[in-house]
């Protein structure tokens, strides 16, 4: 895969299979507008599709992760856009955050300074996230008038409704240390050098792990999340782990286990 060029964003790739993703607005701490939507959604897309891509990480480049939508961008779109334009908007948000989601890749956020609204959002959709002590979390949506209606699915996924409906309603500003507290974040450290530490870590965790049982783990969260616990999700978790352990992945994990290696994935 060889690196993207965009306007707001970076994607960079390495031969090890990682990718990152750079949020490059740092003038306006990352905020999102139209172009930044779609390019982020591209990339996600791009990412998806590379088999030879493990692992994707989502950071942003100055000041802060990202400070949510671009209010000139949101002003602009009150004035001058009609209902059914900004209901596209909002449409190619829900597909951007649909696309992180969906990734096969395991997604890391690191997240610092500030992540709001949408910002949250996105660190909501990874499948992991580290915050730096000191990093601001705040659904501000309602003090705009609106609603974080795109980025709920995943926030309320994350954090449980009762808790996202007391940060929905309030506003209010909380820090890392809640944000693990709560789950929208995995891990806090205390600075640069033990983000970089814990990235290190979790790397390492992943390129330890059967890509292709990563991807199958991750859509069976999705599946199997909110579903009635009977013999019909029996027979269906059966089932998958049944197609595992008959996989190429499966045969090589339990052989390598077997004869004391590493298996062919594991770098």
């Amino acid at each position: 895969m060889t690196d993207t060029v965009y306007e707001t964003i970076t994607l960079q790739a390495t031969q090890e299979g990682l990718a990152v993703v750079t949020l490059n607005r740092p003038d306006v701490h990352n905020a999102f507008n139209a172009l930044v939507i779609e390019e982020l959604r591209d990339a996600f897309e791009v990412i998806s599709d590379q088999e030879t891509i493990r692992m994707m990480i989502l950071r942003g480049n100055g000041p802060s992760f990202s400070a949510g939508a671009d209010l000139n961008w949101m002003k602009q779109a009150a004035e001058l856009h009609t209902k059914d334009d900004n209901e596209d908007d909002a449409q190619k948000l829900a597909a951007m955050l649909q696309a992180l989601y969906d990734m096969p890749q395991m997604t890391l956020a690191l997240v610092h300074g500030a992540a709001m609204g949408g910002g949250a959002g996105l660190v909501a959709a990874c499948d992991v996230a580290v915050a730096m002590t000191g990093t601001k979390f705040r659904f501000s949506e309602v003090r705009l008038g609106l609603t974080p209606a795109t980025i709920s699915p995943y926030v309320i996924d994350a954090i449980g409704p009762r808790r996202a409906r007391a940060l929905f309603v309030t506003a209010e500003t909380f820090d890392a240390e809640y944000a693990e507290r709560m789950g929208l974040v995995h891990y806090v450290v205390a600075d640069q050098a033990g983000m970089t530490a814990m990235e290190e870590h979790i790397a390492n965790l992943v390129f330890a792990a059967a890509p292709g049982a990563v991807a199958d783990a991750k859509k069976l969260v999705a599946d199997v999340t909110g579903e009635i616990i009977d013999k019909d999700l029996g027979h269906e978790t059966a089932r998958r782990i049944a197609a595992r352990r008959s996989s190429d992945e499966g045969k090589e994990g339990v052989a390598a286990f077997l004869e004391k290696r590493k298996p062919s994935w594991s770098r």
